[in-house]
């Protein structure tokens, strides 16, 4: 008995065993014949797996797609009742019942029965969410959000499906509502909000935010102690590059929850870095007047006011000697609030260069960078930063041992940085400067290599100069008076690099240096401030020498001058146009293409 009952369970199990394993193959076959388009084949085998599954839904609605890829409606439709009959309450059924009769052309007929489906949804969340991804695949936007709105409905809960309501409207293009269900989705949890900033940056423009902002101001005056809406609508703010506006909301969270400033730095920090500095000021100044020294944030604030100060003041070029004493007078007071060691450092390199290159005191720059080189334990990239600038108001004086020897110590120094790169950029440079044209073109190309962008071109564009126009002239001569004039420009000589000029174009009327002495006279009258001249010799350039290496830069320069100090922006648009368009090739065509979709008004992330 107990052998015979032994072989009894073994062959249950062996038949079992079989037909789990017939059912895969038949599985893994029917699938086969479905993504070959053999519909015929899949969906005998479709037919029997949901039999033998116990009428499987994945099997049931793969039966059905196949008999409807055959144009077989009515054997879809007896089969699709056969299984109402057997499961009424499962609504995606219904569904895939409408979709047949779409296809036959019933449209009211099928309406009807996608209403039905959403009218017997059960008091179940993944039942309605199943059947709105169902409304979904059949791009049913309207109906998937009927569905998702009378599930919260019933569930009594009207956060639950709220973010993928957001969803929905987004991609119907409703942009209220798909605001207002975004924010009711970062209410139940505030840990999507950095998934529904990502998104609303993604499709919202400048136009939408104002939406935002007009639901967010709603939320706060019926939930006012919620944190979570001004922190929003300053991010809002920012968006629209309104930062002022984030400003009154991060003081108010600031103040209210008695923080240390943190918020309003970084508001400050953005304001800065996207060139609005008077935002940037009064933030970094909120910090220094309202939390004092006891804030962890009040050296910084101190310092970066200072920082956006200069560069709101000496931008534009539309300053005046009082407004630069009046700056420097605030530098001075900040280094004997904090003293002058390592610390203070990186403020003293930059009174420096407001001393050289605006207030015009060489003498007393080149004293404060001599007493900060000399600093124990200055950080090393400052104290060589400091000595490239240094060198440059050296040379300013004439005093070229000093300069090259300044230069030499930060390229060996910082042979594989960026900073050996600009050391050797400005070294190649003395010696152009000095007529030893020869040595300056192997070192610019070179750094024509140069990780640096911005060094690679000027590099570039040296290397290219020369080259042009060194074999033209067998005494160098010409090439020789231009590279002084040049040096005159970079030590503010301007009237005898004028003259230097004028001799060059004097001696050598035919000369092709004729663009670059126009291009010179440019920097010199922008230097002076005198725009209007400048364009006029940009200008020249373009409508005279447009197949001179110069006349991409004087393009540039020209548009930026009409958009910056000219004032007129279409004139700017219609030169960055020709730029790009006729100089495609130039290092610059990709930033002035940049700058027209700006002015275009194009949404540039």
């Amino acid at each position: 008995m107990k052998k015979r009952h032994l072989k009894w369970v073994f062959a249950l199990l062996l038949t079992g065993t079989l037909t789990t394993l017939t059912f895969g193959q038949d599985r893994q076959l029917a699938n086969q014949y479905y993504r070959d388009g053999e519909f015929e084949k899949a969906s005998v085998l479709y037919e029997q797996l949901y039999k033998e599954s116990n009428y499987n839904d994945f099997y049931f609605d793969r039966y059905i797609e196949s008999l409807m890829a055959m144009d077989d409606y009515d054997a879809s439709e007896k089969a699709i009742k056969k299984h109402l009959r057997r499961d009424p309450e499962n609504v995606q059924t219904y569904v895939t019942y409408g979709k047949l009769l779409e296809r036959q052309v019933r449209s009211e007929e099928a309406e009807d029965m996608y209403k039905t489906a959403i009218e017997k949804l059960p008091k179940n969340q993944i039942q309605v969410t199943r059947l709105a991804n169902a409304f979904m695949t059949l791009t049913k936007y309207d109906l998937a959000i009927a569905a998702y709105e009378r599930g919260a409905e019933m569930l009594k809960n009207r956060d639950v499906f709220a973010y993928d309501l957001g969803e929905l409207y987004r991609r119907k293009g409703d942009i209220p509502k798909m605001i207002e269900n975004y924010l009711v989705s970062i209410e139940a949890d505030p840990n999507r909000i950095t998934r529904v900033k990502s998104i609303l940056q993604r499709y919202l423009n400048a136009e939408d935010y104002l939406e935002v902002q007009k639901q967010l101001y709603a939320k706060i005056q019926e939930d006012a102690d919620n944190p979570l809406y001004p922190e929003l609508l300053s991010w809002v703010f920012i968006q629209r590059k309104d930062y002022n506006g984030a400003l009154r909301q991060m003081r108010a969270l600031d103040r209210r929850y008695n923080e240390n400033g943190g918020r309003v730095f970084a508001l400050a920090d953005i304001a800065a870095n996207d060139g609005d500095y008077a935002a940037a000021i009064k933030a970094y100044e909120y910090i220094v007047d309202e939390k004092g020294p006891q804030s962890p944030y009040y050296l910084d604030a101190k310092r970066q006011s200072l920082r956006s100060k200069r560069k709101q003041l000496v931008s534009g070029y539309d300053y005046t000697m009082e407004e630069l004493r009046e700056l420097e007078k605030e530098y001075e007071e900040f280094l004997t609030e904090f003293g002058r060691s390592k610390v203070t450092a990186r403020i003293i390199l930059e009174l420096a260069e407001l001393e050289a290159l605006y207030i015009n005191d060489l003498d007393k720059a080149i004293e404060l960078l001599n007493q900060m080189i000399a600093y124990p334990n200055v950080n090393p990239n400052v104290q060589a930063r400091g000595k490239l600038s240094l060198a440059d108001y050296y040379l300013m004086q004439g005093e070229v041992w000093e300069a090259t020897l300044l230069y030499s110590q930060v390229d060996k120094a910082f042979k594989e940085d960026l900073l050996g790169h600009e050391a050797r950029f400005r070294n190649a440079r003395l010696s152009y400067y000095a007529g030893d044209f020869q040595w300056a073109q192997a070192q610019f190309d070179i750094l024509k290599s140069s990780t640096s962008k911005l060094i690679a071109n000027d590099a570039l564009d040296l290397s290219v100069f020369i080259m042009d126009n060194l074999g033209l002239d067998t005494t160098e001569t010409a090439l020789k008076l231009y590279a002084d004039a040049d040096l005159l420009v970079f030590q503010n000589r301007f009237g005898e690099a004028f003259a230097k000029m004028d001799s060059l174009k004097t001696s050598f009327p035919n000369h092709s240096l004729g663009d670059d002495v126009l291009y010179l006279k440019a920097q010199i009258q922008k230097k002076k401030r005198n725009y209007e001249e400048a364009a006029a010799l940009l200008q020249e350039i373009v409508d005279n020498h447009p197949d001179e290496i110069r006349a991409d830069n004087a393009l540039f320069q020209l548009a930026g001058l009409y958009e910056n100090q000219l004032e007129q922006p279409s004139k700017a648009q219609e030169l960055y146009e020709t730029l790009f368009i006729d100089y495609s090739n130039s290092t610059l065509a990709v930033e002035a293409r940049k700058r027209y979709r700006i002015l275009r008004g194009d949404d540039i992330q």
